[in-house]
């Protein structure tokens, strides 16, 4: 590791956590804004335009799975590389990483728009709800190809430790989003008035947006030539190791993001108060983002890290530093959850105006603040082995706990027990629980450090081959 920053990761551990983590909690709280506003906007057009985004909007978490899957190889690749000091794969393994991205996003894009249907069939939306939520859905379509680039660009960044670059992506993306739904969903700044269709043409602009400043970017960073794109017999030699860390990742958004749709449909299916319920889902998850992404800035400077001390063959301070990151999360986002929840009534009331619905998020809220400290612990354990290239524990512990825990335990108290939504929200609650106490345990006790890709101390010869 020879930059500046890697210089000062042994002797300012906490500093050098806080230089990655800054930009990347900002980034995120711009993130929450975007969701922030999108779910405003949709509450002043009716409760049917935010319930659909809702539903939606972990539609279309679960289409760009393969994305983070292979933005969880990158991370993986590149920072390991980088921590070796193998700056040629590591140009190498950026263009390997783009080829995917352009590929599965035209793929998935091509796949998607025929089954569009019968997606939203399976969701079991309510009729009233059925023409807003197949317009989001195919205006979301169209969206991959350009959000698959801006995902994956954004994990070569991060890779890299240039962690100000995704920042400045996501302040663009949240400039036109804020400014392209207020014009188009409620026709300010004398835009045309085109009601919930503004709101998803507002992503897709803006995600657009992001993606081409990034790629801008890469290229004048020397990343887009002709060498970056290596020969066919190294990209043979090098996907297997892209591919053992992306698909157990993929399959785990798979798991997990199905896992939320059929909560989703568990909550859909509610003969209680349904829709009130999802909108209050709704409300409550951008709420929520307002802790959850911040630690996600967490999750991924805990990748970074352990893949560059992995790279640097120092399993002993990549675990170290799993530690410390966990430390300061737990006690950071914590402290502030307390200080959230003071303003939560009033927060609500700003994004419905249906006191049932408020209700709901408020209900929502209150189980899933409380299961914040196992929830971060999840979180970021779960971005250090994801540095470490050790996915397939996140994907079977994870996945486990959604599957084999919460959704049955949601339909169990939810339908048959306390007959209400609550008991759906006391499910995610225990669940976390457990989840979080499973990844603890294999973070102390398990080799998942076994899982780089250098294990060697000194082999000369593997790391010429492999450059």
């Amino acid at each position: 590791m020879t930059d500046a920053l890697s210089d000062k990761m042994a002797h300012a551990p906490y500093r050098t956590i806080w230089n990655l983590a800054w930009p990347q909690i900002i980034m995120m709280v711009f993130h929450f804004f975007i969701g922030l506003v999108d779910v405003w906007v949709a509450g002043h057009i009716n409760r049917e335009v935010q319930a659909s985004l809702g539903i939606i909007s972990q539609s279309l978490f679960f289409l760009l799975v393969v994305a983070m899957a292979v933005a969880n190889g990158a991370v993986a690749a590149i920072s390991q590389s980088m921590g070796a000091g193998l700056h040629k794969r590591v140009r190498r393994y950026v263009g390997l990483c783009l080829i995917f991205g352009v590929i599965l996003g035209g793929v998935f894009l091509i796949i998607g728009l025929p089954a569009k249907d019968l997606l939203v069939s399976a969701l079991q939306v309510p009729q009233e709800m059925r023409p807003v939520t197949e317009y989001f859905l195919e205006v979301y379509l169209l969206l991959l190809p350009p959000y698959y680039m801006l995902i994956i660009t954004n994990a070569i960044f991060r890779a890299r430790k240039q962690v100000m670059y995704p920042l400045y992506s996501m302040m663009l993306v949240t400039l036109l989003n804020t400014v392209l739904d207020l014009g188009l969903g409620l026709g300010w700044f004398g835009m045309p008035n085109i009601g919930f269709k503004g709101l998803a043409w507002a992503t897709f602009g803006s995600i657009s947006a992001g993606a081409v400043l990034n790629l801008v970017v890469l290229a004048r960073q020397g990343l887009l030539k002709v060498e970056s794109f290596a020969p066919w017999r190294w990209m043979k030699r090098a996907t297997p190791y892209l591919a053992k860390v992306a698909w157990p990742s993929g399959l785990l958004q798979i798991v997990w993001h199905s896992g939320y749709l059929v909560l989703y449909a568990i909550t859909a299916s509610l003969p209680w108060n349904a829709i009130n319920a999802l909108a209050g889902m709704a409300i409550g998850l951008r709420i929520e983002a307002l802790l959850f992404l911040p630690a996600f800035a967490f999750n991924m400077t805990a990748s970074i890290l352990i893949g560059h001390y992995l790279g640097a063959q120092e399993p002993g301070e990549a675990k170290k530093y799993g530690y410390r990151i966990l430390l300061i999360g737990l006690v950071s986002i914590t402290l502030f959850s307390l200080v959230v929840w003071q303003f939560i009534e009033p927060w609500v009331g700003m994004l419905t105006r249906d006191p049932e619905v408020a209700v709901q998020a408020v209900t929502y809220l209150k189980w899933n603040m409380l299961a914040i400290p196992f929830t971060l612990t999840s979180m970021i354990l779960a971005g250090a082995l994801n540095g470490a290239g050790a996915t397939m524990w996140n994907m079977f512990i994870m996945g486990g706990a959604t599957w084999f825990l919460r959704l049955p335990l949601a339909y169990g108290l939810g339908h048959l027990g306390m007959k209400s939504a609550e008991g759906i929200w006391i499910a995610m609650f225990c669940s976390q629980i457990i989840q979080s106490s499973t990844l603890l345990y294999v973070y102390t006790y398990k080799n998942w450090q076994g899982f780089a890709m250098i294990k060697a101390r000194n082999n000369k010869s593997a790391t010429a081959k492999e450059s």
